[in-house]
This record gives C-alpha cells, structure tokens and sequence, in this order.
C-alpha cells in the first residue's frame, strides 16, 4: 500500500515538473495553433488534468513531453471543436423552429449535453463501426445501403451495428455517459 502511495505522488511530482516546464510553451502551441487565447488556456489547462486523471498504471512519456503533450492537446482540440459544430448543427435547427415550438432553455441545454455524451460513446467505436452506425441511425440508410456504399457484406454491416449498440448500452450502465 505504501509503495503504491509513494508511486503516485512520484506520478504527481513528474507531472508538476512537468507542467512548471511545458504549460507555458503548450499554451503558446495551442494559441498559435487555435488562433484563440481563452481556448488555448482551457485545452491546456484540461491537458494536465488530463494526465493528473490518467490511471497511475499507465505510462507516461517524459523523453518526448512536447510531443507528447502536444498528442493530449491535440485530441482534445480535435473533441472541442467536434462538440461545438453538434452544437452548432443543433441550434442551426433551433433557429428553424417557430418561436412557438421552440424548447425551453432548460431542454436545449439538456439535449446539448446528451449530445455530447452520445459523441464521446461514437469517439470510441472503431470508425467503420461508427460511421455504420450514424448511417443506419442519423441517415436512415437500410443495411443494404450501408453495405453497398461501404463496400462491405450486409453480414459486416450486421456485426458493426451490433457492436455499436452493445459498446453504447455497456457504457450507458457502467455510467460512462456521465463522466
């Protein structure tokens, strides 16, 4: 027990010394890279805690920490942006909608987060199973469709839907949505 306690405040030490030496030209990085200050800040910031988040098991690559970090970054920059276009697309279709028929602030904030939740279960299919998936489920292509457009055996499309569905009911109960 000691031994494990002792490793992860080494772990904790690295990333401080980690974070004393990097934050600064990471945040540069990302500010140069995003063209904004506010985002840079944020997605370097969330990069540490990241790691801090990061099961003490696994490794950490302190030979190449620019490259490293810029690796964390870069994801998470690459999960911004692909939120805030769904919630771009989202309120696109909010802006069609009458005045009238329009959700409370309170269910367009609901449905905003349920649709990042439902991205972060797609982030994590292989992407053949996903892009099957969003065919099937938000084009409305039938199995044969997805398997001529694919290139694939109505049988493969079969399995990826399968999966998709069983990776998505085994996160929503081990409460992953909600992370």
């Amino acid at each position: 027990m000691h031994s494990t306690s002792s490793a992860n405040l080494n772990r904790h030490q690295s990333i401080d010394q980690l974070y004393g030496h990097h934050h600064g030209w990471l945040q540069g990085w990302l500010r140069k890279r995003l063209g904004n200050a506010a985002d840079a800040a944020d997605l370097a910031q969330d990069t540490f805690v990241r790691l801090l988040g990061s099961t003490p098991g696994e490794p950490l690559n302190f030979t190449t920490p620019r490259a490293y970090l810029a690796t964390i970054a870069n994801r998470l920059s690459i999960n911004l942006y692909r939120r805030r276009s769904l919630e771009q697309a989202y309120l696109a279709a909010l802006a069609q909608t009458p005045d009238e028929l329009a959700p409370s602030l309170e269910h367009q904030a609901l449905v905003l987060e349920a649709l990042d939740e439902i991205d972060q279960v797609l982030a994590l299919l292989p992407g053949k199973t996903r892009q099957a998936f969003l065919m099937a489920q938000v084009e409305g292509y039938t199995q044969e469709e997805i398997a001529s457009r694919l290139n694939l055996s109505v049988r493969s499309v079969q399995r990826y839907l399968a999966r998709a569905f069983e990776e998505c009911i085994v996160l929503a109960s081990q409460g992953a949505l909600h992370e």
